[in-house]
């Protein structure tokens, strides 16, 4: 298993260059997601390369996977050198086996307003992803049905996060993480660094202000 922070855990998704997953590391986050998945943001095998080579031992890299085949999934965790991987849909048993071969965290994503986030075995993975009714919409939400459950392992909040409500989100609940890809983008598929900048630090900041 890969170090992770106790607390304080800042992830930037859907990363596509070089220059990004850069801007990530300067900032100070704590992971960068690469999307193999149907989205504006999914990276080629190259793209991917050229990033988790330029950042490898500088920030936790993590491949995020949506309804892809297991085969799919196995397939690309056999070529991708990753410390992360995170799954939206189904995560089957053969699947989470393979996956468990490898020494990476695993997060299952869980939609707030789907039955899966009452009935998911947590158990099963190393922590879960909250996101909001349309996962990858961007669109901010309520996080009240958080309070219908209590989980055992860490929660990463995502949905409509930005730099000016990351703290807010933070002050209201008591995740362990949160996650940004449209938030903190110029366009789709390039991230605005000073949005970067200051979304880690207002999470940061919030973080802190939790600690007091």
């Amino acid at each position: 298993m890969v170090d992770l922070p106790e607390r304080g855990f800042v992830k930037i998704c859907g990363v596509t260059n070089v220059a990004d997953a850069k801007a990530a590391v300067r900032a100070g986050a704590s992971a960068l997601g690469l999307i193999f998945a149907d989205s504006p943001r999914r990276v080629t095998h190259d793209e991917a390369r050229a990033v988790l080579d330029a950042t490898k031992g500088e920030i936790l890299r993590g491949a995020v996977f949506r309804e892809g085949d297991d085969e799919f999934i196995e397939a690309h965790l056999e070529e991708l050198d990753v410390e992360m991987v995170q799954i939206h849909g189904v995560l089957s048993d053969g699947l989470l086996s393979a996956i468990r071969m490898r020494p990476v965290f695993v997060v299952k994503a869980l939609s707030i307003d789907d039955e899966t986030f009452h009935t998911f075995d947590e158990s099963k993975v190393d922590a879960v992803l909250i996101d909001g009714p349309r996962p990858g919409s961007g669109v901010s939400h309520s996080w009240d049905r958080l309070a219908e459950r209590s989980f055992r392992v860490p929660i990463i909040v995502a949905g409509g996060l930005n730099a000016d409500n990351v703290a807010d989100t933070l002050l209201a609940t008591s995740a362990w993480g949160v996650d940004c890809a449209s938030g903190v983008e110029a366009s789709a598929r390039m991230k605005d660094h000073r949005l970067v900048s200051s979304f880690v630090a207002n999470a940061r900041h919030a973080f802190a202000l939790r600690e007091e």
